[in-house]
């Protein structure tokens, strides 16, 4: 008496017959670049440009590992803005952490932010906060 239900091995064996094999596309390398613009507090003299680039730098992790960033990794500045450049897929909200993190290590964080640009999509700003305003409301 045969049953209804085709045994597991049967069936399993002609799933994969059926089965196509597909081509595996080139990995095209995406190269990210954000900028965290200090112009406010750099103006105001409350934080230096090169400490936070090799605070960036040393805490940057690739594959795992803090400060090795290797030919993946740039961290460059200018006058008031530092730019990273990542070869790897990199989070811009990874960075943004590191930049709360270096705001709180440097005490400025109760008066600075960190806030994503209107004008570009890859651009954090550093910004006070406005404390007029709040006491207005009050």
């Amino acid at each position: 008496i045969r049953s209804a239900v085709p045994s597991l091995k049967h069936t399993a064996s002609r799933l994969l017959v059926h089965r196509r094999p597909f081509k595996m596309a080139p990995k095209i390398v995406k190269k990210s670049t954000f900028i965290v613009d200090c112009s406010k507090p750099v103006e105001d003299k409350i934080m230096e440009i090169a400490s936070f680039e090799t605070f960036l730098a040393e805490r940057i992790k690739v594959a795992g590992k803090a400060g090795a960033l290797g030919d993946i990794v740039s961290v460059s500045s200018d006058k008031t803005k530092v730019t990273v450049t990542s070869d790897a897929p990199m989070s811009k909200r990874y960075l943004k952490y590191l930049t709360k993190k270096y705001l709180k290590k440097h005490n400025v964080r109760d008066w600075l932010r960190v806030i994503a640009s209107n004008k570009d999509k890859n651009v954090y700003e550093l910004r006070y906060f406005n404390i007029a305003e709040q006491e207005d409301e009050e």
